[in-house]
C-alpha cells in the first residue's frame, strides 16, 4: 500500500530523518520535482520572478566563482549571465542534473548531496544560491557548515526560502502546487510535502544568522509588511565573517 502518512518534526532539532520512501514513492518523488519545476516558469511567473531576480541583485562585481546548490532544471542559471563567472551547480537528483548539463554545456554539474562535503576546496567560491533549498535539507546544519567552508571571507550567500508554515503561503499551495499534484496523481499532496518542506524560515535564518552576517532581507509580495504569515518568500543575503 503506498503511504501517504503525513509526518511532523520537532522544530530546531537535527537531523529530521523520516522512514525511506518505498520505490513507489522515490519513483514519483523524482516524477513530481521535475514536472514541477516546468510548471512553475509556466503558470506562476511573478513568484518565479522574485525567485530567481532576488539573488542576482546580490552578485557581487567582477569574475567570480558562483555555486549554486540545488540547482533543478536550470530554472535560475539560466537567467546569470555566465560569461562573467565560473558556474559550478549542484543537484541532488540524477534525472534532473542530466538536464541541466544538457541545457547549459559550460556550467559545472555535480550530482551530490550540498550536506555532504563537496568537491571543491575550502574558499573556493565567492558566491552561493540557494533557491528553494534550505527549506528541504534534514541535516541543516551540515548544509550550513559546508557552504562555510566553500565560501572565501566576504563571499556571498543568497538564499530564496517558503513562507511555510504560514497562511499565506497555505492558501496559495492549496490553489497550486496540491491541485496540480492530486490532479496528476490522484492522492493527497501533503505526506510528499512534509516530507520536503522539513525546515521553517525561522530555523533557517537563524542558523544561516549564527554562522554569516545578515545584509539583506526582502519579503514578497508584500516587503512593507515584513511578517512571515502575510507573504509567500523570504529572500535574504548573508556575508561570510573574516576567518
Amino acid at each position: 500500500m503506498f503511504d501517504t502518512t503525513v509526518y511532523k518534526f520537532p522544530r530546531h532539532k537535527w537531523p529530521k530523518l523520516t522512514p525511506p520512501l518505498s520505490r513507489e514513492q522515490a519513483e514519483l518523488a523524482d516524477d513530481w520535482m521535475h514536472h514541477w519545476h516546468q510548471v512553475l516558469p509556466n503558470k506562476y511567473g511573478l513568484i518565479e520572478r522574485f525567485n530567481h531576480e532576488y539573488p542576482l541583485r546580490h552578485r557581487p562585481a567582477g569574475h567570480i566563482k558562483t555555486l549554486e546548490i540545488g540547482a533543478g532544471i536550470g530554472a535560475h542559471a539560466g537567467l546569470e549571465d555566465l560569461s562573467t563567472q565560473d558556474y559550478y551547480a549542484n543537484e541532488l537528483r540524477e534525472n534532473m542534473a542530466a538536464e541541466l548539463r544538457r541545457r547549459f554545456p559550460s556550467v559545472h554539474v555535480v550530482t551530490s548531496d550540498c550536506q555532504q562535503r563537496l568537491p571543491y576546496d575550502d574558499g573556493f567560491f565567492d558566491r552561493m544560491i540557494a533557491v528553494h533549498v534550505m527549506e528541504h535539507l534534514p541535516d541543516l546544519p551540515s548544509a550550513v557548515r559546508e557552504a562555510k567552508r566553500l565560501l572565501k571571507p566576504g563571499g556571498v550567500f543568497s538564499i530564496v526560502i517558503p513562507c511555510d508554515p504560514g497562511l499565506a503561503y497555505e492558501v496559495a499551495r492549496k490553489i497550486s502546487s496540491e491541485r496540480i499534484f492530486r490532479r496528476r496523481y490522484g492522492m493527497p499532496y501533503m505526506w510528499l510535502m512534509r516530507r520536503e518542506h522539513l525546515n521553517s524560515p525561522s530555523e533557517i535564518l537563524s542558523m544561516l544568522g549564527s554562522s554569516f552576517d545578515e545584509i539583506d532581507r526582502e519579503y514578497f509580495p508584500f516587503n512593507m509588511v515584513p511578517l512571515t504569515q502575510a507573504n509567500l518568500c523570504i529572500g535574504a543575503t548573508f556575508r561570510r565573517r573574516p576567518s
